[in-house]
């Protein structure tokens, strides 16, 4: 559950960010793609404080984001997994670090690169018409309110 309404504001970016809009959210979910899974891998790959990662945890396993998976019982110790919801970041945390590397990147290059493990490729920084297939631009994409949005 949210821990915020928005009643007066219907924004999908708002209530994104109540989910995975804190900056350790982002980087467990970052390091959980990346085949970390453990609690001790992601508190060492991200800097974060044990209690904090705990914290970060229970809330993306709240939102459905991560799921808990047993690995010992004794002591009873869990992995980190992504559900379809988080495995649907993909491209958002894709468009985030392409930004990132281009606006504030190290001048050296890239510290990590996205490679397709079938072909080799990397991921674009574009978005495409899904009607048209063109690359699009800021430029190129207007708002409107969709059919059935509520108005606040």
């Amino acid at each position: 559950m949210l821990d915020r309404d928005y009643p007066d504001q219907v924004c999908s970016i708002a209530r994104t960010l109540e989910v995975i809009g804190q900056r350790w959210s982002v980087l467990v979910i970052r390091d959980v793609f990346l085949g970390r899974h453990r609690f001790d891998e992601l508190c060492a790959g991200t800097g974060i404080t044990r209690s904090m990662l705990a914290a970060r945890l229970a809330h993306l396993v709240d939102e459905g984001v991560l799921e808990r998976r047993r690995y010992q019982s004794r002591p009873e110790r869990f992995e980190y997994h992504l559900t379809e919801k988080g495995r649907a970041l993909l491209p958002v945390l894709t468009q985030l670090m392409l930004w990132g590397d281009r606006y504030y990147g190290e001048p050296d290059g890239p510290p990590l690169t996205l490679e397709h493990h079938e072909c080799g490729g990397h991921p674009e920084d574009r978005l495409h018409c899904d009607r048209c297939g063109a690359a699009l631009t800021g430029d190129e994409v207007r708002a409107r309110p969709a059919r059935f949005a509520r108005r606040p």
